[in-house]
């Protein structure tokens, strides 16, 4: 495990953030522990500590047992609402990935992994970005990343994520096809597969059905593929949206390259809820994701379930050891 600690940012505290961790941490081995950092307030982290009854200690350094805390209390946290929209919930969860990014450019985090925010407490903060994905693409210096959910049978990258769909239409250009190619077949020969398979899944019903349903399959995605393969990237497609994902399911890809965010998120959310996990990938450092939201609904009643924040930890000390492909 190396010396540079995994760092997991709280989230929203109104949501279900404090919770996942402290059940995850709680059931991590102590010696997978110490190589944690969490960056919260401890206000909350032992508030949710208490809820769950996961007998967690807090400390500065991670030392004697307890877990590594760089406490970061905002102001009106401690008398933030829980489960609700708030502008001192956004500007903490703000505060929490800002600090996060800082560490991991200087070279102190290994990986950032984050629990949930809320977008509208984010905005009411004055904090205009459209997610996490948004805001770390701006602290690393405006560099564009892509969305990639993983899950142990099916994982996805996305030429598009959180816009319209009929802005997903207009992204949806051969050399943003190509980018988001080459960006999946980096991150996949990082964790180790020589020359991964990637699906790149149709815009349109039946990729266009040779125009009958659509022209952008023919011209924009099949000549990015062309140019993946003429690099020597094992592309294929495009690929008909309505059976690319059971393929690659089966085990006939590594990865899908789906067009928009319903296409990617809602076949692996069917298929894997619990585990599958957000990677950004094209960032300076790595950050991976629990792989749902704030979940007000049954934000602190210690129903939330810690499954996915694993997967995350699990993933994020994969990047943390895995080597940079050249």
């Amino acid at each position: 495990m190396s010396d540079i600690p995994i760092v997991i940012t709280m989230g929203d505290p109104a949501g279900v953030g404090p919770e996942v961790i402290c059940k995850a941490l709680s059931a991590l081995p102590k010696t997978d522990r110490a190589g944690i950092a969490v960056i919260g307030s401890r206000v909350v982290l032992e508030r949710a500590d208490a809820l769950c009854k996961t007998d967690l200690s807090f400390g500065d350094s991670g030392d004697n047992g307890t877990i590594q805390l760089i406490d970061m209390l905002t102001e009106g946290v401690a008398d933030a609402p829980t489960a609700t929209v708030s502008a001192a919930g956004g500007n903490a969860a703000y505060t929490y990935i800002v600090r996060a990014a800082e560490m991991a450019l200087a070279g102190d985090a290994g990986c950032i992994v984050t629990a949930p925010i809320n977008k509208a407490s984010l905005n009411a903060a004055g904090h205009h970005y459209d997610g996490h994905t948004g805001l770390l693409s701006h602290l690393a210096g405006g560099i564009k990343p892509f969305m990639l959910l993983s899950s142990p049978t099916l994982s996805t990258i996305h030429v598009s994520a959180h816009v319209s769909m009929t802005d997903s239409i207009r992204r949806c250009t051969k050399d943003n096809v190509l980018d988001v190619i080459r960006a999946g077949n980096g991150h996949f020969k990082r964790l180790g597969i020589a020359k991964p398979r990637i699906a790149v899944a149709g815009l349109n019903p039946h990729c266009g059905e040779d125009g009958l349903f659509g022209e952008e399959d023919d011209r924009e995605v099949a000549p990015a593929v062309a140019a993946a393969q003429a690099e020597g990237i094992d592309a294929t497609g495009p690929l008909s949206g309505d059976t690319v994902f059971a393929r690659a399911n089966q085990g006939e890809f590594d990865l899908v390259v789906a067009q928009y965010h319903d296409q990617g998120h809602a076949t692996v959310k069917l298929i894997a809820f619990d585990t599958a996990i957000n990677v950004t990938v094209g960032l300076p450092f790595d950050r991976c994701s629990v792989d749902h939201g704030t979940a007000f609904d049954i934000a602190w009643t210690g129903k939330a379930d810690h499954t996915n924040m694993l997967a995350a930890i699990d993933y994020g000390r994969r990047l943390t050891t895995s080597q940079s492909s050249t």
